[in-house]
C-alpha cells in the first residue's frame, strides 16, 4: 500500500513538471527571441519593407544649365492653343529678355479637351486637326507650363467631385513628369478671366442666369488649380489675376469678340507677356 502512494506520488509530481516544462515552452515561444551577432560580426535586422509614397512636394525647382536654346512645352486646351503652333508672340519676348539664346515652344494645346485627356498627351502619340504629336515626356524639354484646362470642366459630375478628380489627374501628372524629366522645370499657368455677362455669347445661347453658372464654375476650378499650385509651392503663373477687371470680372480688352472665349490678339499677348516676365523674374532661365 505504501508502496502504491509513493509510485502515485511520483506520478503526479512527473506529470506537474512536465507541465510546468511545457508552460515555460510556450510561453517563451510567444516572446520575441534576441539575435546575437557572432563574434567579430554586426548584427543586421531584417526588416518587412514598408512602400513609400512619392511625394515631391514642396516642389524644388531644378536649376536649369547656361545653354544656346532652351525648349519649351505647353500644354492644355484652346487657350493654349489659342497661342499658335510654336507660340511665336512668347517666343519673340523670351528673346527680347534673353537675346544671346533661342527658344523652341512645342504647343500641344488642344481645344475643348478636359484634364483626363493629359495623361495620353505625355504618355501616348496624339493626333490634333491632322498632325500627329509624339509623346511628351518622349522627348527633351526644359520647361512645361500645364494650363489649367479650367474652361472645360468635368461638368458630368457634381462640381466638388468633379474639381477633386481634376485636381487629382494634375496631381499625378505632374509627379510623373518630375519622376520622368527631374531636370525639367514645371509651372502651372491659368486661363483669361471670363466674363460673366458674355461669355461663350453668339456660340451658345444661354440665359443670363445660366451664363453666370458657366462662369462660376470655371472659376471654381481655376481657384482650385491656384490653391493647389500655391499649397505644393508649384511655379504659377496667374493669367487669370492679370485679366480681372476691377470688378473682379473678365476683362473684355483680353476676349474675342468672335465667341467670347478665347483670347484675343491683346489676350494672346498677355499670356505671352506674363509667361515671359515670370520666367525672368524667377530666374527660371540663366540669366
Amino acid at each position: 500500500m505504501e508502496f502504491e502512494q509513493k509510485h502515485t506520488l511520483i506520478q503526479v509530481l512527473s506529470l506537474s513538471i512536465i507541465f510546468f516544462v511545457l508552460i515555460i515552452f510556450l510561453s517563451a515561444a510567444k516572446k520575441p527571441q534576441k539575435v546575437y551577432p557572432a563574434k567579430g560580426s554586426t548584427l543586421t535586422t531584417i526588416l518587412t519593407p514598408t512602400p513609400t509614397v512619392f511625394n515631391p512636394f514642396p516642389y524644388k525647382i531644378p536649376i536649369i544649365p547656361n545653354t544656346r536654346s532652351y525648349r519649351i512645352m505647353l500644354v492644355g486646351d484652346s487657350i493654349v492653343d489659342s497661342l499658335g503652333p510654336n507660340a511665336d508672340v512668347l517666343r519673340r519676348h523670351l528673346i527680347e529678355l534673353y537675346p544671346a539664346h533661342e527658344f523652341v515652344n512645342y504647343n500641344y494645346g488642344y481645344g475643348a479637351t478636359s484634364i483626363e485627356t493629359l495623361p495620353d498627351r505625355l504618355n501616348k502619340e496624339t493626333t490634333y486637326l491632322g498632325k500627329q504629336n509624339p509623346s511628351i515626356l518622349s522627348q527633351g524639354f526644359d520647361l512645361i507650363i500645364i494650363e489649367s484646362f479650367a474652361y472645360n470642366p468635368l461638368s458630368q459630375s457634381e462640381q466638388g467631385e468633379g474639381i477633386a478628380k481634376h485636381i487629382k489627374i494634375l496631381d499625378e501628372s505632374i509627379k510623373q513628369i518630375i519622376k520622368s524629366k527631374p531636370e525639367a522645370v514645371i509651372a502651372i499657368m491659368t486661363p483669361i478671366a471670363p466674363n460673366r455677362y458674355y461669355f461663350a455669347k453668339g456660340v451658345y445661347d444661354l440665359s443670363t442666369e445660366e451664363r453666370g453658372k458657366w462662369v462660376d464654375e470655371r472659376v471654381a476650378y481655376i481657384n482650385a488649380v491656384i490653391e493647389y499650385a500655391e499649397k505644393n509651392k508649384v511655379p504659377l503663373i496667374n493669367v487669370y489675376e492679370k485679366s480681372l477687371t476691377g470688378d473682379g470680372n473678365g476683362d473684355l480688352r483680353y476676349i474675342n469678340p468672335n465667341d467670347f472665349i478665347h483670347p484675343s490678339a491683346q489676350g494672346v499677348e498677355l499670356i505671352s507677356t506674363t509667361i515671359t516676365e515670370y520666367i525672368y523674374q524667377y530666374k527660371i532661365f540663366p540669366q
